[in-house]
């Protein structure tokens, strides 16, 4: 009987999946949002540093400036800020969802290699050498 190795593993691997998707660290993120065409951005004025402290850690954040909408990603230990428009957003949105599916089948695929494969219900045809 292996219900609890089985269910064990089930579970270990649902909490991969949470930790990879949902749980990203800063770093990954500014990867990401680097390769989706996000610039950094020096915080180089006491004001600006302000600006930089009052922003949610590990959020990007919607700004408008002159007419123009930005979204800003706050990195305070280099003291500088990710901006990117809506077009960069968008890529930053793809990328998050290529690594999600990414990892929702790699999981997949591991919770699958312990599963019974049943083939007593498939003709032979040409399975065989």
């Amino acid at each position: 009987m292996k219900p609890i190795p089985t269910l064990f593993k089930c579970i270990s691997a649902i909490a991969v999946l949470a930790l990879a998707v949902g749980c990203a660290s800063t770093r990954q993120t500014e990867k990401m949002l680097s390769a989706a065409g996000f610039k950094t951005v020096a915080a180089s004025t006491a004001r600006q540093q302000q600006k930089l402290k009052a922003l949610p850690p590990d959020k990007v954040t919607v700004a408008r400036r002159n007419g123009n909408t930005y979204y800003v990603f706050p990195d305070a230990a280099h003291n500088q800020i990710y901006v990117g428009n809506q077009k960069q957003y968008q890529a930053y949105q793809q990328i998050l969802l290529d690594n999600k599916i990414s990892v929702e089948n790699r999981v997949s695929i591991e919770m699958d290699e312990d599963a019974p494969i049943g083939w007593d219900g498939w003709d032979d045809q040409g399975w065989s050498d």
